[in-house]
C-alpha cells in the first residue's frame, strides 16, 4: 500500500522502475478479486456439502475446512456409539416387524376359531333345549303314569256340630268308655291339624270357683298354643277347665253336672270333650267322682279303678309352679351320685280324716279288696329297723311334727311346708313314696305331689305299690326314672337300693330330670303333654315347628369374585363337582302319618329331646336310636357305601345312601363389611354350597353402594331383631337343608378343609364336626369349671365358628334349650359356641368331631374379634359353671379322636395318590 501510494503521487519507487508497479498493481487487483469470486462463490458450496455429511465436533472451537469420507467421521468415539445404537434400533425394528405380522396370522387363526366355538354354542344350546323338552315331557308322563296308578283319595267329610250324627256305638256303661266307642274320629281327620276349642270359664258359674292362679296359668297356656282354635264348628277335641276349686265357694256336685251339661258343644253326651281338673295342692278332692262325665275324658291327679279308664283318661302332673319358671339355680346339681341320706320319708296316715268322697261311698264298696292297710305296719316296722341299724344313714318320720296336710283315707298325708320338704329331698339319694293302703285308690294328688318334689330335686322315686297309675304311665317309661316295688318287698327294699351302681343312679336321676323339665315343671308343659297324648292316641301328627321368618336386607350383587391362592391351592384333589344345577334343598318328611303311632312311642321315651311336646321339624331328628327306622320317613340318614367306591369316582361324586346333598352357609357378622366381602369371595366356587345366609347382627344396614360379589350361588342377608349371638343358630325358613355350615366372618378355611369336613359330617349326623378344638378342667382349687383353648391331647368341645351340624339342633336351641341359657349369651355377648356343644352332648352323650389338624382358623391380617379381650376368658369360665347349674351336671364328654382321611401320610406310589387322597 506504500508503493501504491507513492505512485499515484508520481513518486519513483525502489529500483526506479515505475511500470513495474503499475503492472504488479493491475496484477493484484485482478488477483484478488478473482480470489474474492472464489471464496463467495466455491466457499459455501463446499461447506455446505460437508456440513451435510457430517456433525460438527465435540470442540466448539475447532473447525472443519476439508472434506472427509464416513469411516474416518465414525472413528470418532461419541460417533461410533451412535451408530452402533442406530444399528440395534434398526434390527429391533426389523424384529418387531417379524412378530407383528405373526400376529396377525396368529389373531386371524383365533378368529377362525371364535367363528367356530360360536356356531358350536348355537348348536349345543339347541341340543340343550332340545333334552329340556324331552326331560318335560318325560316328567309330564311320569306324572300322569303315577296318575293313573295311583287311587284318588278324598279328605273325610268334616260334619259341623249343628249336622253331628256320628251314631256312635252306645257302651254298656260310661265306665266302659274308650276311644273306639266314645270318640268321634270323623271330628279329627289325618289332616285336620288338630284343632282344639277350649271354653272360656270365665262365662260360666263355676268359672269363679277356680282357683285364680291355675285359672290364669291356663289362659296363658292357651293363648300361645298352636292346637287351640277359636272357631268350635272345626274342633276336634273341645277341653273345658273345672279345677282346682275353692272349697269355700266350690258348687255342688249337682250343680256342676248340670252346668257342664249345659255347654253349648255338648252334644247330650259329650264325647270329644276333655274335662281337666288341675291340682296345685296335695289336698285336692276328687270331686268329679260324684259327677256323671258321659263320654268326655278327664285329665286329673286323683283317680279310683272304678273311675279310670285306660287308654281314655289320663293321670295328670300336679301344676306346682302355676305362674312361675323355675329357678334352676336352687336346683341342686345331679353330681355327687350319692348324698347324706340313702332314703327318707315324712308322713302320716290319718285313718279318720273323712273326705266327701269317702262319705258317698256305698258300704259295698268300702269292704270290697284288701283292707285298708295290709303293709303299712310293716313298711313301718321295717324302715325304722333299717334306721336303727345305721348301716347307712336313713331318715324315715311316720309323725308330722306340725299339722299333716289334709289327705283322703289310707293315704300318707305330707308334712311341713314345701321347702323344708325339699330341703330333705336335696340331702336324699332317694324318696320313698308309699301308695295309699287302700288299693282301690289307683293315684292321689297327695303321690303326685311326692313325685313331682323327688324329680324337681334330683332325688330318685322309689315307689312302694305296683298298683299305682303314675302321671302319664301309658306313654312315658318310668321305670327308667324311678323304681317301682311292690309292698310284700319292703324288706328287700334296702338290698335293693344299695346294689344299684354310681352310673345307673346317675342315668336314673338324669331321666327323672329330664321327665320333670318336659312333662311336669311348667303349665305350659302340663297343657301340650295333655293335648300330645290325645293327638297321639288318635294317630294325628303333630304340627309343623315355627321357623324363623327371614327378613332380606336389599343387596346389590354382580361383582366378580376374585379367587384367592389359599383357596384355590387344593393341590391335585379333584374336590368334586361345583353344582350348576338350581340350589337344592334337602327333602323334608313331615311325619309320614302311617307312622306316626309306632313312631311317637319311642320318642316319647327318649331322653335326649322332648320330640312331642313341641311341632315335630321338617327335619326329624337324627338320634342313634331311631338307626333301626332307617328307611321309614325319618330325617337320620347315616352314609356308608353308596355310589363311587374308591378312587376317581368316589371324589367326583358325593358317595354315601344320599349322593345328592348339599349344605348350607351361615355367617354371623357386625359392621365388618371388607372382612365379610373377603369371607364370601373365598366361598366362590365350592362344591356342594346350597346357600349363603348372612346374618346381618348389627342395626346400621350395609352400605347402599356395596357392591356384593357372585359366588355362583344365593347370598341372603337377613335382619336381625336384635344383636345377639343367639342370632346364629335360629332356624331361619331360608336354610333348605339339614347340613348348616356355622362359620365366622373372619374364618380361614380351605375348600378341601370344608370339602372334608362335609364329608364327615354326613357320617356323623347327630354330631358337631368342625375344626378348632377346645377343652374343659376341673379348677380344684377354686372347685369350679375352667374353659381352657391351649393345645390338648384332648378336647371336649368344637367352636362354631367353623363347624356342621343339623338343623334340628337349631330348633332345639331356639325353643327347647332353657332360656336362662340363651340369656346369659346375650347379657356377655359370648359362650354361644359353648352353649350349642352343652345341648348336642346333652342330647347325644357323645363328644364333638374334630376334623384336621387345625388349631385356629382366624385369617390373617384380619380385625381383632371380640375372643381378644382380656374378659373373654373370664366369661366363658362363668358360663361353663352357669351351664352346670342349668342342667344339673357336666353333659360335655372328653375325647381324644380326630379325623382324618384314610389314607392319611400313607405312602402310595406316584400314579394312585390322585385317585386315593381324601377318600
Amino acid at each position: 500500500m506504500t508503493g501504491y501510494t507513492m505512485l499515484r503521487n508520481g513518486g519513483v519507487g525502489n529500483g526506479g522502475q515505475p511500470w513495474v508497479l503499475r503492472w504488479s498493481s493491475r496484477i493484484r487487483l485482478t488477483w484478488l478479486s478473482f480470489t474474492l469470486f472464489i471464496i463467495l462463490v466455491f466457499f459455501p458450496l463446499i461447506a455446505h456439502y460437508y456440513l451435510t455429511t457430517i456433525d460438527d465436533a465435540d470442540d466448539a472451537g475447532k473447525r472443519i475446512f476439508g472434506p472427509r469420507t464416513g469411516n474416518e467421521l465414525c472413528e470418532v468415539k461419541h460417533v461410533q456409539d451412535l451408530c452402533r445404537i442406530r444399528e440395534s434400533v434398526s434390527e429391533e425394528l426389523l424384529q418387531l416387524e417379524a412378530k407383528r405380522q405373526e400376529l396377525n396370522s396368529e389373531i386371524a387363526k383365533l378368529n377362525l376359531k371364535i367363528e367356530a366355538c360360536k356356531k358350536s354354542i348355537e348348536n349345543a344350546k339347541q341340543d340343550l333345549l332340545q333334552l329340556k323338552n324331552v326331560i318335560s315331557q318325560t316328567e309330564h308322563s311320569y306324572k300322569e303314569l303315577m296318575a293313573q296308578n295311583q287311587p284318588k283319595l278324598s279328605l273325610p267329610i268334616r260334619l259341623l256340630p249343628d249336622k253331628d250324627e256320628a251314631n256312635l256305638p252306645l257302651p254298656k256303661s260310661n265306665r266302659n268308655c274308650r276311644l273306639h266307642n266314645c270318640f268321634d274320629y270323623s271330628r279329627c281327620p289325618l289332616t285336620s291339624g288338630f284343632p282344639v276349642y277350649v271354653y272360656n270359664s270365665d262365662q260360666y258359674p263355676f268359672g269363679s270357683s277356680l282357683d285364680p292362679l291355675i285359672k290364669q296359668a291356663f289362659e296363658a297356656t292357651v293363648r300361645t298354643n298352636v292346637y287351640v282354635t277359636e272357631n268350635a264348628n272345626i274342633a276336634c277335641v273341645y277341653i273345658i277347665l273345672v279345677g282346682e276349686m275353692q272349697e269355700p265357694i266350690m258348687p255342688k256336685p249337682t250343680e256342676l253336672e248340670q252346668q257342664l251339661h249345659s255347654l253349648p258343644y255338648w252334644r247330650t253326651d259329650g264325647h270329644n270333650h276333655l274335662i281337666i281338673n288341675l291340682s296345685r295342692k296335695s289336698e285336692t278332692q276328687n270331686f268329679i267322682y260324684n259327677i256323671s262325665t258321659g263320654r268326655a275324658m278327664i285329665a286329673q291327679s286323683t283317680f279310683y279303678d272304678v273311675q279310670y279308664r285306660p287308654g281314655f283318661d289320663m293321670v295328670v302332673s300336679p301344676l306346682v309352679h302355676a305362674m312361675s319358671e323355675p329357678n334352676f339355680l336352687e336346683i341342686p346339681p345331679q353330681v355327687p351320685v350319692k348324698r347324706k341320706y340313702l332314703f327318707s320319708f315324712q308322713g302320716e296316715k290319718i285313718e279318720s280324716l273323712r273326705s266327701s268322697l269317702q262319705e258317698v261311698r256305698s258300704f259295698e264298696e268300702e269292704i270290697e279288696g284288701n283292707a285298708p292297710a295290709d303293709y303299712d305296719d310293716r313298711i313301718i316296722t321295717t324302715l325304722k329297723a333299717v334306721q336303727d341299724s345305721k348301716l347307712d344313714f336313713v331318715l324315715v318320720e311316720f309323725t308330722c311334727k306340725n299339722q299333716p296336710k289334709a289327705s283322703l283315707p289310707t293315704e300318707w298325708a305330707l308334712c311341713g311346708e314345701r321347702d323344708d320338704r325339699l330341703e330333705l329331698l336335696k340331702l336324699s339319694t332317694f324318696a320313698l313314696i308309699i301308695t295309699p293302703g287302700d288299693t282301690h285308690l289307683l293315684i292321689s294328688s297327695g303321690c303326685t305331689m311326692r313325685l313331682f318334689e323327688a324329680l324337681e330335686v334330683g332325688a330318685i322315686p322309689v315307689i312302694l305299690g305296683e298298683q299305682v297309675q303314675l302321671p302319664y304311665h301309658d306313654v312315658i317309661r318310668w321305670n327308667e326314672a324311678a323304681l317301682i316295688i311292690p309292698k310284700p318287698r319292703i324288706t328287700e327294699v334296702h338290698f335293693l337300693l344299695r346294689s344299684i351302681s354310681d352310673n345307673d343312679l346317675l342315668t336314673m336321676r338324669r331321666q327323672g330330670r329330664f321327665l320333670w323339665e318336659t312333662y311336669f315343671s311348667t303349665s305350659d308343659n302340663v297343657f301340650s303333654t295333655v293335648l300330645a297324648i290325645i293327638r297321639t292316641r288318635i294317630q294325628i301328627p303333630a304340627a309343623p315347628i315355627r321357623e324363623e321368618t327371614a327378613v332380606e336386607i336389599p343387596h346389590r350383587s354382580g361383582k366378580a369374585a376374585g379367587t384367592d391362592p389359599n383357596m384355590a391351592d387344593n393341590g391335585d384333589l379333584d374336590l368334586g363337582p361345583v353344582e350348576t344345577e338350581p340350589p337344592y334343598a334337602s327333602p323334608k318328611y313331615l311325619r309320614n302319618f302311617t307312622l306316626t303311632a309306632m313312631d311317637i312311642y319311642r320318642n316319647w321315651n327318649s331322653a335326649p329331646g322332648p320330640f312331642h311336646l313341641f311341632p315335630h321339624t321338617p327335619f326329624d331328628p337324627v338320634l342313634p336310636s331311631e338307626a333301626k327306622f332307617l328307611g321309614s320317613g325319618t330325617g337320620f340318614r347315616p352314609i356308608g357305601g353308596g355310589a363311587g367306591g374308591s378312587g376317581k369316582e368316589f371324589q367326583a361324586a358325593l358317595g354315601g345312601n344320599v349322593p345328592r346333598e348339599q349344605f348350607t352357609v351361615v355367617m354371623l357378622t357386625y359392621e365388618r363389611e371388607e372382612v365379610l366381602m373377603n369371607s364370601l369371595e373365598r366361598l366362590n366356587g365350592l362344591p356342594y354350597l346350597n346357600k349363603v345366609v348372612v346374618v346381618w347382627n348389627s342395626p346400621k344396614l350395609p352400605s347402599e353402594d356395596l357392591l356384593w360379589p357372585d359366588i355362583g350361588v344365593p347370598i341372603m342377608v337377613v335382619r336381625t331383631e336384635k344383636n345377639s349371638l343367639n342370632n346364629r343358630f335360629l332356624p331361619w325358613d331360608e336354610i333348605e337343608t339339614e347340613a348348616i355350615l356355622s362359620i365366622d366372618d373372619d374364618a380361614h378355611l380351605r375348600h378341601d378343609e370344608i370339602m372334608f369336613g362335609f364329608r364327615v359330617w354326613r357320617e356323623a349326623r347327630d354330631r358337631i364336626v368342625g375344626f378348632p378344638g377346645r377343652y374343659h378342667a376341673w379348677d380344684i382349687p377354686h372347685q369350679s369349671w375352667l374353659y381352657n383353648s391351649n393345645y390338648s391331647c384332648e378336647l371336649s368341645m368344637v367352636l362354631t365358628g367353623a363347624a356342621f351340624f343339623h338343623k334340628y339342633y337349631a330348633y332345639l336351641y331356639s325353643y327347647v334349650m332353657p332360656q336362662a341359657i340363651r340369656d346369659m349369651v346375650d347379657e356377655y355377648i359370648n359362650c354361644e359356641d359353648i352353649a350349642m356343644n352343652f345341648l348336642v352332648s346333652h342330647i347325644t352323650r357323645k363328644p364333638p368331631i374334630k376334623v384336621t389338624s387345625r388349631w385356629t382358623f382366624r385369617c390373617p391380617g384380619c380385625p381383632q374379634a371380640l375372643s381378644h379381650d382380656d374378659s373373654h376368658f373370664h366369661e366363658r369360665h362363668k358360663c361353663i359353671n352357669f351351664f352346670v347349674k342349668v342342667y344339673g351336671y357336666m353333659p360335655l364328654l372328653y375325647t381324644q379322636f380326630r379325623v382324618d382321611s384314610v389314607l392319611f401320610k400313607t405312602r402310595l406310589p406316584h400314579d394312585k395318590t390322585k385317585c386315593f387322597k381324601f377318600i
